[in-house]
């Protein structure tokens, strides 16, 4: 096969990722807490493709991976005392049937064990474990730094219920997605203590996604894997024709 041919195909898978990464982004364009990702590409030089009669150097394109856009996305104020948004770098800390997990979603509800879970059923941890509310507990209160305060019956004070475990990381971009708004940890990336984020309470954070952005994306992607489909049928057919000359030669 032609380098030419071969050029355009890796051009085309890498497209193809391309177009997977932006359709899941356009997907959870409504996920509370969702981070957009971002396709990553490198050269890769053939040193042993052959450029007509002569040993040369092919430039391909080959698929490196992803990158997590991690800026904030949008603040929407809901009203509800259990929804919470950070204004800060800092990740929740939640407990999942696989481990630790960590996220930006703080759609948060109250079980019917009174623990505080997230909108996927996975416990939010505090400072000292699973935050657990009492059946009578009610007006629930989180304080800039994450402390949670409740009036329990008719009691006109405040009784404290621990406070969100709030984390931050220095390698952020080795963090891995599992779901549509939850991150575990790979390679060096650990998770540190953080006092620099507040909490927002009774808002939550939606997704980062630009939808506008994404959908004239898409577009592109399109039109370019269309034209590079065009270009390969256009040499295919060259050849072809090629092959039926050199078959028409008498012997």
């Amino acid at each position: 096969m032609q380098n030419a041919l071969l050029v355009g195909l890796s051009r085309q898978v890498a497209l193809s990722r391309e177009l997977d990464v932006v359709a899941n982004n356009i997907a959870n364009i409504n996920t509370t807490g969702y981070k957009a990702d971002g396709a990553l590409f490198e050269e890769y030089l053939s040193s042993a493709a052959r450029s007509g009669q002569n040993q040369g150097r092919v430039s391909f394109v080959r698929d490196r991976g992803t990158w997590h856009d991690l800026s904030a996305g949008p603040i929407e104020k809901t009203g509800n005392p259990l929804n919470v948004a950070i204004d800060g770098n800092a990740f929740l800390v939640v407990q999942t049937a696989r481990g630790e997990r960590y996220t930006r979603n703080g759609a948060l509800q109250i079980n019917g064990t009174g623990e505080l879970v997230t909108s996927e059923g996975d416990a939010v941890l505090g400072d000292a474990g699973p935050i657990v509310f009492q059946p009578t507990d009610n007006q629930v209160t989180f304080s800039k730094d994450g402390t949670i305060s409740v009036r329990e019956g008719t009691s006109k004070s405040d009784s404290a219920r621990g406070s969100l475990r709030l984390v931050a990381f220095e390698g952020a971009q080795q963090l891995r997605k599992d779901g549509s708004s939850a991150f575990t940890t790979i390679g060096d990336a650990q998770p540190q203590p953080t006092k620099a984020s507040r909490i927002i309470q009774g808002s939550i954070e939606k997704s980062n996604v630009r939808g506008v952005v994404e959908m004239s994306r898409m577009i592109e992607i399109t039109r370019a894997y269309t034209q590079i489909a065009a270009m390969l049928k256009q040499q295919t057919d060259q050849d072809q024709q090629n092959l039926n000359k050199l078959a028409e030669v008498p012997n």
